[in-house]
């Protein structure tokens, strides 16, 4: 009977999906810039310098194997001027990476009050990150300057015999630390934007608790930057090993090595005394030192990184 007919539907088959389509070949065409600049200027590059840092290389002429002679002429003491560079640059990061911090914080705090006119100071506090880095160490040249200086002039006012800073074995390295501490903008912006983000509503609930305002920054401000504090001290650190330009303009590493970076030093080398395959080493050291100190910092941010909404300890959250 015509009512006990059934009528199937077959399922549609699923069509096989190819390898590589046109709309991938088209995706890689467009990213295909970034590919082509990031495998010529960065990935090939960077296996060539590991390549080459067990070698003795001019840049010009051939190039001859040493296998690990450049890390042994380091750590065997062969180099008398790795360890002044090593340490000149952990001298300066010790001072300058939390010196950047208080110094930031402290600015941020000030800057995130709703006062008239604060847009204009937010920028006039920023402006030392985007301005050059060769003409704001001219700049500060001037103001060390041991004749007609603004330092030693202001100090005279006051009775002081200021010291010939740049030419000064004692002097000399805390006028580029002053220098490192006057370029805060960057982590400034950054604590001033996690301070915008703390919920007003904390604050409240640590007034009606009895906090005053020392308890209130004790207790809500610092655990709510905390994210923010970790990723300026990662970056900071970062910055403070690769401290060079303020060393090459205004000292040129001396007097007698007081300011020798390690990145000015690994210049001199590669480009001076053109060595390079000893400075590819150089680099490779300073990339692993960077690496470690960086991966410290991952683990010891478990302990003190608080983030919103999670109920682990440390990355997760509070203990």
């Amino acid at each position: 009977m015509a009512g006990n007919v059934r009528v199937s539907h077959a399922a549609p088959v699923a069509r096989k999906r190819r390898f590589v389509t046109r709309l991938d070949l088209l995706g890689w065409l467009f990213v295909s810039p970034w590919v082509i600049g990031f495998l010529v200027f960065t990935f090939f590059p960077f296996l060539a310098s590991l390549f080459l840092s067990f070698t003795d290389w001019g840049v010009v002429g051939a190039w001859h194997w040493l296998g690990t002679a450049n890390y042994q002429n380091m750590v065997n003491g062969n180099d008398d001027r790795f360890p002044v560079a090593l340490g000149n640059t952990l001298y300066y990061a010790s001072i300058n990476v939390p010196g950047t911090q208080v110094i930031a914080l402290a600015l941020a705090l000030l800057l995130n009050r709703k006062t008239r006119g604060i847009a204009l100071y937010r920028t006039l506090f920023y402006i030392p990150a985007i301005a050059s880095g060769v003409g704001t160490s001219y700049l500060w040249a001037i103001v060390f300057s041991n004749h007609g200086g603004l330092l030693n002039t202001a100090l005279a006012f006051i009775g002081i015999q200021g010291p010939n800073w740049l030419y000064s074995l004692t002097w000399s390295m805390p006028a580029l630390i002053i220098i490192g501490l006057w370029n805060v903008g960057t982590s400034m912006l950054i604590y001033l934007a996690a301070l915008q983000g703390v919920p007003q509503s904390l604050y409240d609930a640590a007034a009606i608790d009895g906090a005053n305002r020392w308890g209130q920054f004790r207790h809500v401000t610092i655990p709510m930057i905390t994210p923010a504090m970790f990723f300026n001290l990662v970056l900071g650190v970062i910055g403070s090993f690769q401290v060079f330009t303020a060393a090459y303009i205004i000292t040129g590493g001396g007097p007698g090595d007081a300011t020798l970076f390690y990145t000015l030093y690994l210049y001199q080398v590669a480009f001076q005394n053109l060595r390079m395959g000893y400075a590819a080493a150089l680099a490779w050291v300073l990339f692993l030192i960077i690496m470690a100190i960086t991966v410290i910092q991952l683990v010891v941010a478990r302990l003190w990184v608080y983030y919103e909404g999670s109920t682990a300890g440390g990355l997760g959250g509070p203990r």
